[in-house]
């Protein structure tokens, strides 16, 4: 499909979602379903929950089930959003030697109790009609499906990958970082969802950290995905506990004003930003928001709909640059202690899965993210071959040549956290320090 065939399909996939979330609406208010002011809170609400479990120190603190991808009868192809992104970054992560089946963490699926939590009892009914979960998705044909099936199919795997969210935070205090390979549904709110997000994962995390973990006050929210984090943002609208980061395109979807007061520090991009211009801002504005607040823990939401090509992103960011963008994330919060969890987020090309994967190898590579027990688990006796790395070439040549890849300009940042932190890493004036990692 051509780019311009591809932008005309998804604009009027969503006229039409509109539609439905409108109409399912109407149907929900003539149902006299219970309002946000008529529902108390969640979150003041204490429960039991089995989201929280201890993880053996043999395996990764990284999150993945199989139940987090979406397919049935090829419906998940009307969406632009690759439905089975996660399971591609996992197999690429086990084929490089990383993670084995059983030094990966598998969570369990968030249950109404937990998703209390922070969602109102009318918007989780809500979810019980197919017209709405039709126009939160964006693919209308889940309109026409019985509720039992929308529920198993598409429900079902946000609401695992929600639960991994959740365990990310805890993993993260214990560990000092977690990667959940899915989540980062940033446009659910409490009472609201939409853009291909059902459950507000990540304010859920977040308040299961306040209210569960101690030491945790503060929280900061780093969203780089191509589009604004406005979910979460109506959530925290009023709560100084939290600080926003948020770094979007100003020209894309959900332009929605109201939430951007909720933002400490928004920087605005223009279509087909480049990787010099953003990896400067997100530099800069990241140290920046760091030395005005000082958080327990770091959210990033590491979208990849930044990449160039990315139909609904509109942005221009290189392959390598989305890597080089992680590890500076990363590296400030290593560097000065924070423990952070990542969220996987938008993307919407089948080449995203693979450079999520470079990214996390070259995390490890550069010794920013460890796990001496899982290393040490031994190896199956056969390996398969592992493909070609998509960033390192291939395919993304057709949107933008990775040219010649120079010394980071992160090199300070990972030499600092080398002196603090006895990070092992080979000095060589002549190599970059972003490596390709296959």
């Amino acid at each position: 499909m051509s780019y311009g065939k591809c932008l005309l399909k998804t604009h009027s996939l969503g006229i039409i979602a509109r539609r439905l979330t409108k109409s399912s609406e109407m149907a929900l208010q003539s149902q006299k379903l219970e309002r946000d002011t008529n529902d108390p809170q969640a979150q003041d609400r204490p429960h039991e929950t089995q989201l929280y479990f201890e993880v053996p120190m043999y395996q990764w603190p990284i999150i993945y089930a199989s139940d987090y991808n979406i397919r049935f009868l090829g419906l998940e192809k009307l969406h632009p959003f690759d439905a089975g992104k996660w399971g591609r970054v996992y197999e690429f992560l086990k084929e490089a030697g990383m993670l084995q089946d059983d030094t990966v963490v598998r969570p369990r699926e968030a249950t109404t109790d937990d998703l209390r939590v922070v969602h109102t009892k009318g918007y989780l009914d809500s979810l019980k009609w197919s017209i709405t979960v039709a126009g939160i998705t964006e693919v209308p044909p889940v309109a026409f499906l019985p509720n039992f099936i929308v529920q198993r199919k598409v429900l079902r795997p946000f609401r695992y990958q929600t639960g991994g969210s959740i365990l990310a935070g805890k993993l993260a205090m214990e560990r000092g970082w977690a990667i959940n390979i899915g989540g980062g549904f940033h446009h659910c709110s409490a009472a609201h969802g939409g853009g291909f997000c059902a459950y507000a994962d990540i304010t859920l995390a977040v308040k299961f950290l306040f209210e569960k973990v101690e030491g945790v006050a503060k929280a900061m929210i780093v969203d780089l995905d191509a589009h604004q984090g406005n979910g979460y943002e109506r959530d925290f609208m009023n709560d100084d506990r939290v600080y926003i980061l948020d770094v979007y395109n100003r020209g894309v979807y959900p332009h929605d004003g109201y939430a951007k007061r909720a933002i400490k520090r928004k920087v605005e991009l223009g279509h087909f930003t480049e990787d010099q211009e953003y990896l400067s801002l997100v530099r800069t504005h990241l140290e920046g928001a760091l030395n005005e607040f000082s958080p327990d823990i770091i959210v990033y939401n590491a979208g990849t709909d930044i990449l160039d090509g990315d139909p609904l992103g509109m942005l221009a960011i290189s392959a390598q640059g989305i890597i080089e963008r992680d590890q500076i994330v990363f590296q400030k919060a290593r560097t000065r202690g924070i423990p952070i969890m990542m969220l996987t987020a938008g993307g919407y090309q089948k080449c995203t899965a693979r450079i999520i994967a470079d990214s996390v190898l070259n995390l490890r590579e550069l010794g920013i993210i460890s796990c001496d027990e899982a290393e040490n688990v031994p190896k199956p006796t056969e390996t398969k071959a592992i493909q070609r790395s998509w960033s390192d070439g291939g395919i993304l040549r057709k949107f933008r040549s990775c040219s010649r890849v120079t010394r980071s300009q992160t090199q300070d940042d990972l030499q600092e956290q080398q002196e603090h932190q006895g990070v092992q890493q080979q000095d060589n004036n002549h190599e970059p320090a972003l490596k390709s990692t296959l």
